[in-house]
């Protein structure tokens, strides 16, 4: 096998030689859990634009990388906050690559899109009202439906910015759920993710905003299919997930300790609408397709080692993980290059890609292994490094 000289501490190098990648057994939805990827988006690396203030997307490799989700069995979670927006893909590139998913989704029996809607197209300033806010979420709310889309309502920045009180999220959320046409997934996207976030649901203490988003939900179950919570937090999640009302899903949102969550106890378990599945989606479709046959044991087999690798990949700031997920693709062909809307490709060091390819190898996850060594060795040499 490749053996390749990569960073370790201390700036120092040191060898490394891959292994064998896993042969991750097919399978085919339905599942006993719902999974959704939010999927990255492709940057056009040829296009002449700024790069951190225009976004310039491959649509083609954007779209194809959809497809490998959907043949796997997993939904597609588009233009959501953790993945795109707010970081470089403004709401007019986010709609475009909305349109296009659920275009392409009518040429894939059972392909599920549910798209993000928030309020990015809101700008900043003390002028933003609650009335502001209303509206900007209703503009982009029924953008998506009219596509025929569904929602995923997103956390909003400009609704943090103006609230004054709990009363004004009940307001908000109670307002443009009555409109939805059908349920919605909630995000509650914590921030370690967005830190102008913090504060979410009126409360400085997420137990606290627990009971905010409970009661809301609790007044508008019916036009809500789930909520997605990323605290990275499985006990908060876990207490939440407890009080939900029947038939409100809870999407785990925990890239550190979705296994044992999915898996779920004797109370319940959670679904999924995870960043990571992007990265991962052979490993984690194979133990969905073990934990649906009630194979438990193979279910942890496989995703234990891809825990490690999640990990470090969200690790703080957790915002930049999106720089580890589109490195994987890359690294296993699904793009010819390693570059980011927003430049983000630059918010990760070496030392940390370095890491992540040991890990990545370890879980098996790296398809080819030669193609993987030529492309980490194309990386490391951008830093100077003779891998």
């Amino acid at each position: 096998m490749t053996t390749l000289n990569l960073p370790i501490s201390a700036g120092k190098l040191a060898p490394y030689t891959l292994k064998q990648p896993k042969a991750f057994p097919a399978t085919k939805p339905p599942f006993s859990r719902v999974a959704f990827a939010a999927a990255h988006v492709v940057a056009d690396p040829l296009a002449d634009h700024d790069p951190w203030l225009t976004p310039a997307i491959d649509w083609e490799r954007t779209i194809a990388f959809r497809q490998h989700l959907w043949s796997l069995g997993f939904g597609v979670a588009e233009a959501m906050d953790t993945a795109q927006r707010g970081m470089g893909l403004e709401w007019k590139d986010a709609l475009e690559l909305i349109r296009r998913s659920l275009d392409a989704a009518k040429d894939v029996p059972g392909a599920v899109v549910f798209s993000g809607a928030g309020t990015d197209h809101l700008p900043p300033g003390p002028d933003v009202t609650i009335d502001k806010v209303i509206a900007a979420y209703e503009e982009q709310c029924a953008a998506i439906e009219k596509l025929g889309g569904r929602i995923i309502l997103m956390a909003s920045r400009a609704l943090t910015a103006c609230a004054r009180s709990p009363d004004d999220y009940v307001q908000v959320y109670g307002h443009i759920l009555r409109q939805v046409k059908q349920p919605v997934i909630l995000h509650w996207l914590g921030e370690m993710f967005d830190p102008a976030l913090l504060g979410y649901w009126g409360k400085g203490d997420h137990m606290a905003a627990m009971e905010v988003c409970l009661d809301i939900i609790s007044a508008n179950a019916s036009k809500v299919d789930g909520i997605k919570i990323s605290l990275l937090d499985k006990d908060k999640e876990i207490t939440m997930r407890r009080r939900l009302p029947k038939g409100v899903r809870m999407y785990t949102g925990d890239d550190f300790n979705y296994a044992e969550l999915i898996a779920g106890d004797e109370q319940g378990h959670s679904d999924a609408l995870l960043g990571i599945f992007d990265a991962i989606a052979p490993a984690a479709s194979a133990a969905l397709g073990a934990l649906t046959r009630g194979d438990e044991k193979t279910f942890h087999e496989l995703l234990a080692p891809t825990v490690p690798l999640s990990r470090h990949i969200f690790k703080a700031p957790t915002r930049f993980y999106k720089t580890g997920v589109v490195f994987m693709a890359y690294l296993n062909g699904h793009q010819d290059h390693f570059v980011m809307v927003g430049g983000q490709q630059s918010t990760r060091s070496a030392l940390h890609l370095a890491e992540l390819f040991r890990l990545a190898d370890a879980a098996g996850l790296l398809s080819d292994p030669d193609r993987a060594a030529s492309r980490m060795k194309a990386v490391m040499a951008v830093h100077g490094i003779a891998a």
